[in-house]
Order: C-alpha cells, then sequence, then structure tokens
C-alpha cells in the first residue's frame, strides 16, 4: 500500500474544519505519484500545460489554505482582545467600587475632622475664659 492510498483511508480521520471534501481530494492527488499516461505524453506543450494548471492548482490551494489559517488567527485574536475586554472591564466596575467607597470614608472623615476643629476651638475659648476668671479670683485674692 502506497503513501497515497494510505492517506485516502485516512480521509475522513484526517478531515479538519475548514477543508471540502473537494479541497482533501485536490491536497490528496498531489501527493500521489504521477500516472504512467500522464508522462508517456509526447507532447512537450501538452506536459507545460499540465505544470503551469499543477502550479495553479497548487498555489490556489495554498492561498486558500493561508487565508483559513490568517481568517482563524484573526477570530483567536478576536477573543482573546473580548475576553481581555470582558477582565478590563470587570477590574474598572471593582476599581469604580473601591473609589466610591473611598471617597465616602473620605467624606466622613471630613466631617469628623471639622466637627473636631469646632470643638478644640470651642475647647481653647473655655481654657482662655477659665485662665482669665483663675487670674481674676488669684487677683482679688491679693489685694484681700
Amino acid at each position: 500500500m502506497s503513501f497515497a492510498q494510505e492517506a485516502v483511508q485516512l480521509e475522513y480521520p484526517v478531515h479538519g474544519p475548514g477543508f471540502t471534501d473537494n479541497e482533501i481530494q485536490e491536497l490528496l492527488s498531489l501527493l500521489r505519484p504521477p500516472s504512467p499516461s500522464q508522462n508517456s505524453g509526447s507532447s512537450g506543450s501538452n506536459q507545460e500545460v499540465c505544470s503551469i494548471d499543477e502550479r495553479r492548482r497548487r498555489r490556489m490551494l495554498s492561498n486558500r489554505e493561508s487565508a483559513r489559517r490568517s481568517r482563524w488567527r484573526k477570530k483567536r485574536h478576536f477573543e482573546d482582545l473580548t475576553q481581555q475586554l470582558n477582565l478590563l472591564e470587570i477590574v474598572n466596575r471593582e476599581l469604580k467600587n473601591r473609589l466610591g467607597s473611598i471617597l465616602n470614608q473620605s467624606h466622613v472623615l471630613w466631617r469628623e475632622n471639622d466637627r473636631l476643629m469646632l470643638e478644640s476651638m470651642a475647647l481653647k475659648a473655655r481654657l482662655s475664659d477659665l485662665c482669665r476668671a483663675l487670674v481674676a479670683v488669684n487677683a482679688m485674692q491679693k489685694s484681700q
């Protein structure tokens, strides 16, 4: 059994996404050794036309396969970017939530700080009043 015959028998297990049955048959025909009827032609131009057609067909298959691979890479890249976008949106949402929480906390602390500043000013004023009262009491006791 030759290599080409093995390949024909393995056609369906080897059949991958993106290839039609005709494309697989064309690819397999490239692996088959040329038949004696193709080599026995006496006309050189006939062989030349066949080889040009064969090269054109091979190039067409190669281009088709290249385009298929390119589409697959593009699809994978798009899927990767979509996944990255989803992850970044989640991170962004979490950061926005954290920022909101921190801003609320900051607002609470600013209010507490303002309250403490007012309380401090009131206590300083009271202390100042008490000091003046103490000085006045001491001055009265000395004068007596």
